[in-house]
């Protein structure tokens, strides 16, 4: 409930300041709206079936109300040629207070109102976030005993306890970034450190399919760190054995595992077995019988705060508004090369998510640092998915009026009617895939 709490909070902010966009335009140019609405009061998108308010109220010529379904909003402005129109309103001459009457930069202002708001709202929550919290970094030239690879890193050549120095001749000063600057910039080499020599890393277009199908369930590189038990779960296999908060788990059996992810991948083969732990206690050496649970999880937290090197930036308030200005213009640009990306690397669609995927993302306890990086980020995602040249979205909008401005030649509104059908189509097919993400996961 928790991770449904934050999500439906975040969605729910985004959603009603974007429509605000549209409002505060429409109102400015003294267009008539007809309904402001969070979420829909229909079954999306059949504007005609199941039409109910949970709560409703006209004020002047605007009926505000809420919606029973969840998740969207809109504002209905008169005129405004949609496929939720009366086609028969296409014969008669436009109403001074319609959309369609206003010249064409005021119809262009109203249309960008929501991008613009999530643009600003976007660069906004990045400038207090770094304001109040600032930057978390880790490190890559810090680590103490290197990375821990997964599958997908050791087979492309890498090994643990490697060191990134760089990707493509990108020096890498936080180890989060590798696997972003490998996927988004089609990245075809990675220079490590190996027992002090410098060694090349080829990626191929394969490799870079495979970070990406991985990235939802592994690390494709992390900190390596011994196992050392931070806390025990109450009831657990670690408890039953014995365990206890600062032991060093050094061994599963006759095999040795002095880091922890020599650990996990040895324990992974007692999945639903008993095995012998070799642990470290003081200046003793204990050896415990647990049992592993058939996910592969014995019941205990690894002391990663002890191994991972955290930097926190902080910044005074005029220095995290260019921090924040200059993170959300990466996270746009990154949009853009993922739009990329979707086309150009293999099985990248896969990987399309919808609010399943958003759920899983959210933390488990409420944490306003991460809730405000991640409304932050959804903003700009939102301000960038509305620019899209689509019939339907604002950009089909936008790029209809553009070509008016440019042409001095207005579209037919039938043109932009029927056009609005096919984006239909398309959106809601975009949708249903993106949301069957848990089929996929």
């Amino acid at each position: 409930m928790v991770k449904f709490g934050q999500l439906f909070l975040s969605l729910t902010i985004l959603i009603t300041l974007h429509e605000f966009g549209h409002f505060f335009f429409a109102k400015r140019f003294k267009c008539r709206v007809e309904k402001f609405y969070l979420f829909f009061d229909f079954l999306f998108p059949f504007a005609g079936l199941l039409n109910f308010s949970l709560f409703k109220k006209k004020i002047g010529d605007t009926l505000y109300g809420l919606g029973w379904f969840p998740f969207g909003g809109y504002v209905q402005i008169a005129g405004m040629v949609d496929e939720q129109m009366d086609k028969t309103m296409l014969e008669k001459e436009p109403e001074p207070w319609e959309f369609r009457a206003k010249p064409a930069y005021q119809r262009l202002l109203i249309m960008m109102g929501g991008i613009l708001v999530n643009l600003i709202l976007g660069f906004l929550i990045y400038w207090m976030v770094f304001y109040f919290w600032g930057r978390q970094t880790i490190p890559a030239d810090q680590l103490k005993y290197g990375i821990a690879c997964d599958s997908t890193a050791l087979n492309m050549g890498l090994r643990d306890g490697d060191f990134v120095t760089s990707v493509d001749g990108k020096p890498i000063t936080n180890l989060r970034q590798v696997p972003i600057e490998i996927i988004m910039n089609k990245a075809t080499s990675m220079e490590v450190l190996r027992d002090g020599q410098k060694v090349t890393i080829p990626i191929s277009e394969d490799n870079i399919s495979k970070i990406l199908s991985g990235l939802k369930k592994k690390d494709f590189i992390t900190v390596r760190m011994p196992t050392e038990v931070y806390e025990v779960t109450p009831a657990s296999y670690a408890e039953s054995a014995g365990l206890k908060k600062g032991d060093l788990i050094i061994g599963i059996n006759d095999k040795l595992t002095p880091f922890y992810s020599d650990f996990s991948r040895e324990k992974a083969y007692y999945k639903g077995k008993e095995a012998e732990l070799v642990v470290i206690r003081g200046v003793d050496t204990v050896r415990l019988k647990s049992k592993i649970s058939l996910e592969g999880s014995i019941g205990f937290y690894n002391n990663t705060e002890k191994y991972i090197p955290v930097y926190d930036q902080k910044f005074g308030f005029f220095e995290s508004l260019g921090a924040g200005l200059h993170y959300g213009i990466e996270n746009l640009i990154m949009q853009a090369k993922q739009f990329v990306v979707l086309f150009t690397v293999k099985d990248a669609h896969k990987q399309v998510g919808g609010f399943y995927s958003m759920y899983k993302n959210m933390n488990e306890v409420w944490d306003w640092h991460a809730f405000w990086l991640f409304t932050g980020f959804l903003s700009l995602v939102l301000a960038f998915m509305n620019f899209l040249p689509i019939p339907m979205l604002d950009g089909g909008y936008i790029l209809f009026l553009l070509i008016e401005m440019i042409s001095r030649r207005k579209i037919p509104e039938k043109v932009i009617y029927y056009a609005n059908y096919v984006g239909l189509v398309l959106i809601l097919s975009l949708m249903i895939y993106a949301n069957t993400d848990w089929l996929r996961d």
